[in-house]
């Protein structure tokens, strides 16, 4: 029969619909291949076709110039604006501000046709170097509160460009999915004197557990979460307590790179190309104990809509057992 599941970390309850049992099969979300496509402008050789460059991995050359391995820009059409004041203000009972933030772009291949999983593992540490390096950039400015690493994959799931990129938008205030998380983490830290996402990944990776771990190496462990909101969401958490994702460095963008990787390559394979959003949860720029919060990747593909139930009771039907979609994800070749 149906079941409900409670997430550990912000309480929410999840509706497994076992009744259903959805198969990778009965799916039918898929991002088409990609053709060469001469107008794109984050291809190589088209540099002039997107704002300055704030970052870049090449070889030798000038700026704004071909030669480029992972190139970083303001986002042309920005959600908030780096420049300017916050002026807080009141009107009434209400509460606004000036969108102040930054936006940009990481693009991560100088080549249109490949997805980010069919980069070479090299290549992805690259990408995931180069989220540090501006996450950190921007830990700097003092107007800003968090930075959001994601990645919208296919048009289903809210790319507006079919070339492999991700994003970057740092917030004046918290968003409240993390506030979420660490209001949770924290009350379970004050409890228990332990960081439940450690307590999540010892439980999962135990040897006599196992069943929603699609991938575990020495330092990482790819699981779909016990409450798991999506078909074949999966989460990628280091397996020791860090809670600073930018505070890594090569050595661990490589490992992670290829556990990414992997991972998007078995989803790819049991889902048929399917669309994803992807997003690194990290701490916050300044106001928090790193005691008791985790940094972690999450990955949803699209595969189902979020309907009126969903909307009006905050849960989620999930018609997977994420046992189920950790056992397809760990068989498929």
């Amino acid at each position: 029969m149906p079941e409900l599941r409670k997430d550990p970390v912000i309480g929410r309850w999840v509706i497994i619909s076992t009744e259903r049992g959805h198969k990778p099969s009965d799916f039918t979300n898929r991002v088409e291949p990609k053709k060469a496509e001469a107008s794109c402008p984050f291809c190589a050789g088209r540099e002039g076709a997107t704002p300055p460059e704030v970052l870049a991995h090449r070889a030798n050359g000038p700026a704004n110039s071909a030669g480029w391995t992972v190139r970083v820009v303001p986002n042309k059409f920005p959600a908030l604006m780096v420049e300017g004041d916050l002026a807080r203000r009141g009107e009434g009972l209400y509460d606004r501000m000036n969108g102040v933030g930054a936006h940009e772009v990481i693009i991560e291949t100088p080549d249109h046709v490949p997805d980010f999983a069919d980069l070479p593992e090299e290549r992805i540490a690259e990408v995931l170097a180069a989220f540090r390096a501006r996450l950190l950039d921007l830990r700097n400015d003092k107007r800003l509160r968090y930075g959001l690493v994601f990645k919208n994959h296919g048009e289903a799931a809210g790319a507006s460009l079919e070339h492999t990129h991700a994003q970057l938008i740092a917030t004046p205030i918290l968003p409240k999915a993390v506030q979420e998380e660490i209001e949770g983490a924290r009350a379970y830290y004050a409890l228990k004197e332990r960081c439940v996402f450690c307590d999540m990944v010892e439980q999962e990776t135990a040897e006599d557990n196992g069943r929603r771990v699609v991938r575990a190496t020495a330092n990482y462990a790819a699981i779909v979460p016990f409450a798991a909101r999506f078909p074949f969401e999966c989460w990628i958490l280091p397996r020791r307590h860090l809670p600073v994702f930018e505070a890594g460095g090569p050595e661990q963008d490589r490992e992670l790179a290829g556990v990414l990787r992997d991972v998007l390559q078995r989803l790819n394979a049991a889902l048929d190309m399917p669309p994803y959003n992807l997003v690194i949860h990290t701490s916050p720029y300044r106001d928090i104990d790193h005691e008791y919060y985790h940094w972690h990747i999450e990955i949803m593909p699209k595969l189902t809509k979020i309907a009126g139930f969903e909307w009006g009771s905050g849960f989620y039907i999930n018609p997977t057992p994420p046992e189920e979609a950790a056992a397809y994800l760990r068989e498929v070749r």
